[in-house]
Formats: C-alpha cells, structure tokens, sequence
C-alpha cells in the first residue's frame, strides 16, 4: 500500500511540474500542446499493453475531453500564470456535478450541491486581481481547460477497461490538431525540445503511468486527496524556477477551490461513518 501511495505523489509531483515546464519553453502554447501530447501518446502506448486497442464510440468523449484539457491547459499557461491555470482548471469537479446527471444518471447528493457557490466564490476571486488582457484571456482560456477535465473525468469513467487507450487516443489527438500549426510558432532551441520531451514523457506519460499502477491498491477517496498535492506545488515550482509570483487574489481563490475540492471528497465518507449504526 505505501508503495502505491507514493506512486500516486510520485503522479501529482511530476504533473505539478506543467506550470514552470510550460513557462520555461520557449515555444508557443500550441506547440507545447501538440509536442508533448505526441510524445505522451506514444509514451503510453509503448508501456502499456492494455491501451493498444483499436478506437471505439465509447472512447470518444474520454478522448476529445482530454485532447481539449491538455491543449486548453497549454495556452492558459502561456497566456496568464501558472498558478490560475492549476486552480482554475481545477473547478473541474463543479463541471461534473452539473453534467453528471445528463451523461452518467448520476444525481448529485446535499452536500455536493452546498460545494456549487463554493465554487463559483473561489472562481470569481481569480479576476479580482489586477489583469492585463492576456492574463484575463489567460483565465477564461483555463476555465475551458476546467470544463474540459470535466468532460475528460465523464468520458475515462464511461471509458471503463478502455480508458487507458482513450489517454492514448486523446494524447495522438491532440497532437493530430496541434503539430501541423508547429511552423507558426519560434524556431526550438535545444532546451526547448528538451523540455518538452520532459513535459511529454515525464510530466504527462510517466505521470499517467505511476496514477494508473498506484490506483490499483489506494481507495479512490484517498487518491482524490493525494492528488492535491499537484496545484498545491504547481505554483511553488513555478515561482522558485521560472520567478513568477502569483496574485493575492488568485491564492485567495485556490485556497478556497482546494478547499471545496477536499470537502467535497471527504464528506461523503465522514457522513457514512457519523450516519445511525446499522440494526444488530
């Protein structure tokens, strides 16, 4: 079990790493998006037997969430500061409550419709900082990225045993829309290819790798909780490596999408244990 724990760590830290990654690379958000998805994709495929299945209809929604999350995630990076992106992207769990009951008949309990306007405060207090225009397109850029994860957590869930091929489908899909826009972007230098072969292999291949084996062994409430740790160092990262400070107003918002996200995990299982013992 400790190994599988730190698996999942070893998962938030390497996708922890996007937001100074992605500011240190010279290139243009949409080629970071089509570079790393390719490398990524092919990453997955090489280690792991289960994702080389052939395309199927329930893997499209998986797939196009995805490919849209991690090309959305890109430009919202590159646009305004990592710190948004991370915890803008990050409201994903508000998107599932409201489409959840539309795509997978699930209905939303009490205490996950109280999360809502936790939420939507946490949100809004990312544009109260003082923005420029690309900052502001920064964030709206990273709230589509939120949607997006959204639709990409439904689809791998509706996915099922197929749900590594669709990672593997996402990633080449993304790559299929993004790589023939390379050439309108700067020329790469050798340290921007080296780091997106990290944000490719490391960052997102090994990443998924490590959730993958490590989900296997941890409850899906635990992992929900250890997986936090990535917005929590994403803007660490990014201030000690690439020097960017992120607002008080949008520390103030993570602070409190974090929060909602933690309770919102917790407070199922707290209810379970607090609820009346069964009849002996």
């Amino acid at each position: 079990m400790l190994r599988s724990r730190l698996l999942i760590l070893g998962a938030a830290a390497l996708w922890s790493t996007a937001g100074a990654g992605i500011k240190l690379c010279g290139l243009s958000g949409v080629q970071i998006a089509g570079g790393r998805s390719l490398l990524a994709g092919l990453f997955l495929l090489a280690v792991l037997p289960e994702a080389r299945r052939r395309p199927t209809p329930r893997m499209a929604l998986g797939a196009v969430g995805y490919a849209a999350t991690v090309i959305l995630f890109a430009l919202a990076n590159k646009l305004g500061t990592a710190a948004n992106a991370i915890f803008i992207q990050d409201t994903a769990p508000l998107w599932v409550l409201l489409l959840s009951p539309f795509l997978l008949s699930e209905r939303a309990g009490r205490g996950e419709l109280l999360s809502i306007p936790v939420y939507a405060i946490g949100l809004s207090l990312f544009f109260l900082d003082e923005l420029s225009p690309g900052q502001l397109a920064g964030n709206l850029v990273a709230l589509a990225s939120g949607g997006a994860f959204a639709l990409c957590i439904v689809g791998l869930r509706r996915a099922g045993e197929e749900a590594p091929a669709t990672l593997v489908l996402g990633n080449l899909l993304a790559a299929l829309l993004m790589l023939p826009l390379w050439g309108t972007g700067p020329a790469p230098r050798p340290l921007d290819l080296a780091l997106l072969a990290y944000l490719g292999v490391f960052q997102l291949g090994l990443a998924y790798l490590c959730f993958g084996r490590g989900i296997q062994q941890v409850p899906a409430l635990e992992a929900s909780l250890l997986v936090l740790l990535e917005p929590v160092l994403n803007p660490v990262w990014t201030f000690l490596l690439a020097g960017e400070r992120p607002g008080p107003w949008a520390l103030a918002g993570g602070t409190v999408v974090l929060a909602a996200t933690a309770w919102r995990t917790l407070a199922p299982a707290l209810s379970r244990r607090t609820g009346p013992a069964a009849p002996g």
